[in-house]
């Protein structure tokens, strides 16, 4: 497969051209190669599902849940279950009704939410119709929120490529690539009864064609990607109000193009991310460069980490087209479309795909080359995610015996850990915990201090109250085989309850009381810097600052921000 056909390949996922022309360039080329370090747990056979450009969930039950875009009776795509021995279960297939009222050809992750559904999207990538959103029940019953394009025009939206995320206020929020005031996309928000609403429409200046999901950080604000726009893409933050910045806009060279995968934010705090295209090795890649790895900051100072094709024939890899994850081991981990050692799916710089490590500072190693049909995957797509067992877990779009994809699974030695459906709550609040060997649990704490209670619903999940006290930072839980530690700290939210006196002028002290306040790292009056004092986790005394406003008091601290729910007065 030639570079040219490469790109093409991946564009099609954009431009929705058939899948049939597709398969033909990929049979065509693939070749058998000899299975590596990576297991293959199922290859898809078209009945259970295929080419699935999805990463995978971990549910309560201990199985991996998710999508693929095509495959089932009509070829509308399917929602699957497998389970940690390899067993492929199709529990929904899309656009068995005539008009596919329920939508087609989901091509998105699915997000585990606390009432213990699946939420997800479907693009109509090679049918007609806007896309869709929907819930889906462990058991396989599906109820569709909301067709995209409701309206003359898509002012809510069509095509969602991207994955969804529940917010802290309970609500999903998601992306759309076309559609929306200037047919540039959107950003929506839906509640888990269906009610949609656009939150932004992007311009083409600030953006377009979000391909990827939205992740929210622990200010309370999204940060995403758009493919296209500002120039060759962008890297944006959002407000749940839905106030826009563009934090940078790719130029194209050596920083990169087309970011085509969403975010992860790393235990450092900074952003990280690929482009499928540009970076210092331009020439590679029929001339559109091969991609890159970079760190951005909250404030939006990007780095690009690491170019692709940086060895011969593009050993190291070739054009990212997902996001990446953050191991327990503090490494980050990715795929890449194309490239790597097996040239059996084309000729330089296509190969089958690759999964890479790479270190927060830039140096990228080649985990496995992907060697495809009909041995093990290739053309991986989608984001890696790592299971509470420790392993990584991937799909790959092709390959497999019956060349319609694979499901694989990576060690690299890490240990089991616990994680969680959200990893932030207030006090009183129950954490989800997802895990292994639960029963007979004898202790869950968070950052040391012992949960207010917890019950143990099963051997791979349990619920724990948020103790008063607690402080954001690992949670841990004591089984009979030892003690597992959370892969992210759990993030304790603070309140403000009140504060004395309610008006003041400049230097005013001021009492705030409230829960969870230790933790507390900034004051503001109306968005302007206060010292502080904290005098316990309830109460903070802060001096009203040099040019404050009348307006809302905020409290940061590490489990997230909080304000006032009256205004505070500046008096002269």
């Amino acid at each position: 497969m030639t570079s040219t056909t490469r790109r093409f390949f991946q564009r099609c996922r954009f431009f929705g051209i058939g899948s049939a022309l597709i398969l033909a360039l990929w049979l065509a080329t693939a070749i058998a190669s000899p299975a590596q370090t990576v297991t293959t747990l199922a290859s898809f056979d078209w009945t259970d599902g295929a080419v699935s450009y999805a990463g995978l969930a971990q549910g309560r039950d201990g199985n991996l849940y998710g999508t693929t875009a095509l495959g089932g009776p009509t070829e509308g795509g399917v929602v699957f279950k497998i389970t940690p021995q390899g067993t492929v279960t199709a529990l929904y297939s899309f656009c068995t009704q005539v008009g596919c009222p329920d939508g087609s050809n989901p091509a998105a992750a699915l997000v585990l939410a606390t009432d213990g559904n699946f939420y997800g999207t479907t693009s109509a990538l090679y049918t007609h119709g806007y896309g869709s959103v929907f819930k889906i029940t462990p058991a396989g019953k599906l109820t569709t929120l909301h067709n995209f394009c409701s309206q003359t025009g898509c002012p809510d939206g069509a095509g969602s490529h991207g994955g969804l995320v529940q917010a802290i206020d309970g609500n999903f929020y998601g992306t759309t690539d076309t559609g929306g005031a200037s047919n540039n996309g959107t950003v929506f928000k839906i509640t888990p009864t269906g009610t949609l609403t656009t939150v932004h429409s992007f311009n083409n200046f600030d953006g377009s064609a979000p391909y990827a999901g939205l992740i929210q950080a622990p200010d309370g604000n999204f940060y995403g990607t758009t493919l296209y726009g500002g120039g060759y893409g962008t890297v944006f933050k959002m407000t749940p109000a839905g106030k826009l910045t563009t934090l940078y806009s790719f130029t194209g060279g050596g920083d990169g193009s087309f970011p085509d995968g969403g975010l992860v934010q790393a235990s450092d705090g900074n952003f990280y991310g690929t482009t499928d295209a540009g970076g210092a090795n331009s020439s590679g890649c029929n001339g559109f460069g091969c991609g890159t790895v970079f760190r951005i900051t909250p404030a939006g100072k990007l780095t690009t980490l690491y170019s692709f094709c940086s060895q011969a024939d593009c050993a190291d890899g070739a054009t990212p087209s997902a996001g990446l994850v953050q191991g327990t081991d503090g490494n980050l981990y990715g795929t890449t479309a194309a490239g790597g050692s097996h040239q059996t799916c084309g000729t330089p710089p296509n190969g089958c795909g690759t999964i890479s490590q790479i270190t927060t500072s830039g140096t990228l190693t080649t985990v496995y080359s992907f060697a495809g049909y009909p041995n093990d995957g290739g053309i991986p797509y989608a984001a890696l995610m790592q299971g509470t067992d420790g392993n990584f877990y991937e799909t790959a779009a092709y390959g497999g015996g019956s060349n319609a994809g694979t499901i694989s699974s990576l060690s690299m030695g890490l240990g089991p850990f616990v994680t969680f459906v959200h990893n932030y709550g207030k006090v009183g609040w129950k954490a989800e915990i997802l895990g292994q060997g639960f029963t007979g649990t004898t202790g869950v704490s968070f950052n040391g201090t012992p949960a207010a209670a917890f019950v143990v619903k099963s051997d791979t999940y349990l619920r724990a109250t948020v103790p008063a006290g607690a402080t954001t930072g690992p949670l841990t839980v004591t089984t009979p085989s030892g003690t597992l530690t959370s892969n992210v700290p759990y993030r304790v939210r603070p309140t403000i309850l009140s504060f004395s006196p309610t008006s003041g002028p400049v230097g005013t002290p001021v009492t705030i009381t409230g829960v969870s306040l230790t933790q507390t790292e900034k004051v503001n009056f109306a968005g302007v810097h206060a010292s502080f004092t904290v005098n316990s986790d309830t109460q903070v005394t802060a001096t009203v600052p040099s040019g404050a406003q009348t307006g809302k008091i905020a409290i940061v601290t590490l489990g997230g921000k909080t304000w006032s729910t009256q205004d505070f007065t500046v008096t002269q």
